[in-house]
């Protein structure tokens, strides 16, 4: 897409939900970085591939700035 301020690409993904913030997703045990792969609710088990600790995903989320690698975006959608 082409606009008045040169190319730039348009991801049409970011129009569902309302963002409500951006912050790191990391093991709460051993802080590895973890990309989630699908989207996830706060109540969401997960287990850390590399130290196997568990938690819901609300325990894997910080939103302490700034943020690190494995940067997610915090988004409420309708069902």
């Amino acid at each position: 897409m082409r606009g008045a301020g040169g190319p730039h690409h348009v991801d049409r993904r970011l129009g569902r939900g309302t963002l409500v913030a951006t912050g790191t997703f990391a093991c709460p045990h051993c802080d590895a970085p973890i990309p989630p792969h699908v989207p996830l609710s706060p109540a969401s088990l997960l287990v850390c591939p590399f130290c196997l600790g568990s938690g819901r995903a609300r325990d894997f989320l910080s939103l302490a700035a700034p943020s690190r690698p494995a940067r997610v975006e915090v988004r409420i959608v309708q069902r």
